[in-house]
Parts: C-alpha cells; structure tokens; sequence
C-alpha cells in the first residue's frame, strides 16, 4: 500500500528564503535578514523553482521583481510561517519575557509610560519595552510584537483594536487666558500665540467652532512635529494648540491646563493597538492588549 503523500512539500530553508527575498524584492536584504550569502539565497530560490516548475523571479537590472506564480505563492508563504511561528511563540512563552511595543512619542509619553506601572505590577514576568517612532513597522520581521497606531484601524494582516479616539480641542494655561483678558468668544484665541503642526487644523476647528476666520490663521507662530512638543510649550505659557485632551488629563485635572471652550474636532482616524493576526493567541500580547483596552476604556469613561 502506498502511504506516500501526492504531493511532497519543498525544503523549509527554501520555503524561508523565498518568502523573504519577495517580502523585501532583493536577495541582498534576504540574505542580509537570515544570514546568508546572496548566492546561498539564489540557490535556495533556484532550487524552489525547479520544484515548482516556473520560475518565481524576473530577474532584472539591479532588482528583481515577483513572476505571477510568485505574485501567487509569496502572501500565502507569508501567512503560513506567520502562523507557524505564532504557535511556537504560544507554546514557547507562558505570559512572560520581552514585549516590545511600538508607538509614535505622544502615544508613549503623554498616554502609555504612565500607565505601564499598573501593567508591570500584575504581570511582573514581562518585561515591556518601548520604542517611538513615526514610520509604521512590518511586524513580520518579528522586531516588536505589538503597536499603537494612528489611522481607521485597517491594516493588511494585522488585527486593530480602537483605544482611543484622536480628537482635539484648544489647551492653554489658566495665565494665558489671563493674560489676553479673557476668551470669551472662539475668535479671542486669535488674540494669542497659535501652536501648529498642521495649519489646517486650525482651520477646521474654527469652522467646526462656528467660526469664519482667514485661511491665514496659523501661517505664523511655532510648528511643532509631535503634540508632545506643543503640550511642552503650551504648559510654559508660550502658546495654545489643538491637543487630544486625553493625553493631557492630568494637566487638566490639576488645573494646570484648562480647555476654554467644549468644541472638539472630530478626527476620522483613533489611535488602534495592533498586531499580527496570526499571533493573537500569544499570551504576552493578549494580555497586555486586553489591559490596554481595559485602560482606554476607564480614561473614555473619565472624559
């Protein structure tokens, strides 16, 4: 009796070194990422080839570029060590080691550090490690194990979960609104120093506001890149800017910062934890991302 499969499944290591030659379109950064020659990479694909029967690169000047049976093979390669490296990582890790999380600077210093101690005293077998930056991560390289990002919470191949929203809404310091003597109106605040790192934000706020103010409006005054920065400024007494307040909750708590008027500008995009799909199951992320959700629900429900 034959107990020979049909069909026999080419070598891991080929399997492997395709995947990251055509999630990276060069064989020089594949061979970079596992630790190969380049011409240990070629003979790896070469020898996928031959067992697929069609070539899966167009080898081209300098680059190379996905053959359609390649266009085909690589996304369902992709999400197959995904997943097979998910359920090793799941039966490796029991809730403890390193999580790495990404994030943008505001996210981590005005929201997310200062909850962490609450995290870290319930499960102190996870060390969480923290890193900021703007550009969104590809979470298959296995660098950071999980995100918070801003956007509408659709990204190929990653679950998102809403945390919070990212509206925002003018802050200042109670002595600047003394000092321009008193806002009464919307318009006062063009009495004082605009912040900006989008001058049309200003824009939509007056105009959400009620108001109708020159296209002009923040064409002058600091541009500031994070709202980190601006809280920084706006805290020295140096200006207003649109700030998400629930960054801010603390300033505003304490009376340090105050929001002279309610109108908040309704942004389409919140800020969403995300993940691999294929690792959901992890327990170091399952449990930090239902904290993170238990956390942004208790800060929504302060206001």
């Amino acid at each position: 009796m034959d107990t020979q499969p049909g069909f026999q499944l080419p070598p891991l290591s080929a399997v492997r070194v395709f995947e990251a030659a055509a999630r990276h379109l060069s064989f020089t950064r594949a061979a970079a990422e596992l630790g190969m020659t380049q011409a240990a990479v070629s003979y790896q694909i070469r020898l996928l080839e031959d067992r697929v029967g069609a070539p899966l690169f167009h080898r081209l000047t300098r680059k190379v570029a996905l053959t359609e049976a390649g266009q085909r093979l690589a996304p369902v390669l992709t999400e197959a060590l995904s997943r097979m490296a998910g359920a090793f990582a799941a039966l490796r890790d029991d809730a403890g080691g390193l999580l790495s999380v990404t994030t943008v600077l505001t996210m981590a210093s005005n929201w997310l550090v200062p909850r962490l101690g609450r995290f870290q005293a319930v499960h102190p077998r996870i060390t969480v490690r923290v890193d900021t930056g703007h550009k969104n991560i590809d979470f298959t390289r296995g660098d950071y194990d999980l995100g918070i990002r801003f956007g509408r919470g659709v990204w190929p191949g990653l679950a998102a979960h809403r945390l919070i929203p990212g509206d925002c809404t003018p802050l200042c310091t109670p002595a600047l609104v003394g000092r321009a003597g008193g806002l009464g109106h919307p318009r006062d605040l063009l009495r004082l120093p605009l912040l900006w790192d989008d001058a049309d934000l200003w824009q939509r706020w007056f105009a959400a506001a009620g108001e109708a103010v020159p296209a002009s409006v923040a064409d002058e005054g600091l541009r500031l890149d994070t709202q980190q920065m601006m809280g920084q400024v706006v805290k020295a007494g140096q200006g207003v800017a649109l700030l998400n307040p629930l960054f801010f909750a603390e300033e505003l708590a304490s009376g340090q910062l105050v929001q002279p008027f309610p109108t908040l500008l309704r942004e389409n995009g919140a800020y969403y934890v995300v993940y691999l799909e294929t690792r959901r199951d992890v327990p170091k992320i399952a449990l930090f991302r239902d904290w993170l959700l238990a956390e942004a629900a208790e800060a929504m429900a302060r206001g």
